[in-house]
């Protein structure tokens, strides 16, 4: 069985087009969302509606809490804050609350899933390091545990030792632990603008990241259309 797994939508439908039909392509059976359905781009509807359609497991990331409830967004940056607000007019009530029930943790096949953190979920802290990762490992129970929120593609790998592993093909080891942090499909921060997700192969044991060229162009212009921030389609192809 082959599992896609894919964080950080963002509202950007055209990306999340792109690595469906990609994931389709490549025969997975199985889907997995890692949070941030919502958020920064113009089409929060239509990405909501086709993961809630999908029926598969779904983990809550802080813009989807923040979509899902009315809490002050003050110390927010003023940009994300502007595009959630935009984003709560957008929703129903009935998606808003779809995104409210949302778990923050859930086991999927022998792997978890999570938006930030599994040590402490709700505090949408970052990892960025092994240093941040390293107290995520007593918390996680299998071995093999999928993360978002940084939007930054990674792989941190522990045995006796601790290590980052290139975000490439992956092949999961006996007797090691592996916190992957599968990219962003609508929002990538790492440089490259394409929309990012993982193949995990149950059979093989393998984590394959796939990179996917998408209508960059037209997610733009939607941005531009519905008043956002221009700053949001800009930092699209730039990839931050």
């Amino acid at each position: 069985m082959k599992v896609a797994i894919f964080s950080d939508i963002h509202a950007n439908l055209e990306a999340l087009e792109a690595v469906l039909k990609d994931a389709e392509a490549l025969g997975c059976s199985s889907y997995a969302c890692l949070g941030d359905v919502v958020g920064y781009n113009a089409d929060p509807v239509k990405c909501l509606e086709i993961v809630k359609d999908m029926g598969c497991p779904v983990v809550k990331g802080n813009h989807d809490f923040d979509c899902g409830n009315d809490t002050p967004l003050d110390q927010m940056n003023p940009i994300a804050a502007e595009a959630l607000l935009w984003t709560r007019q957008q929703l129903s009530v009935d998606q808003r609350k779809w995104l409210s029930r949302l778990r923050m943790v859930r086991q999927v096949h022998d792997f978890t899933i999570v938006h930030a953190t599994l040590d402490q979920p709700t505090s949408w802290n970052y990892v960025n390091n092994t240093f941040d990762a390293i107290s995520n490992f007593s918390f996680q129970v299998s071995p093999v545990c999928f993360y978002g929120h940084t939007h930054v593609p990674c792989v941190y790998a522990k045995d006796e030792h601790m290590q980052a592993l290139e975000p490439q093909i992956v092949s999961i080891e006996e007797n090691t632990k592996y916190f992957i942090n599968a990219g962003s499909v609508g929002q990538p921060r790492n440089g490259d603008w394409r929309a990012c997700y993982c193949i995990y192969d149950l059979e093989r044991q393998t984590i394959e990241f796939r990179r996917i060229e998408y209508d960059i162009v037209a997610a733009q212009n939607k941005i531009i259309a519905a008043g956002l921030n221009p700053y949001l389609a800009k930092r699209l192809a730039l990839g931050e």
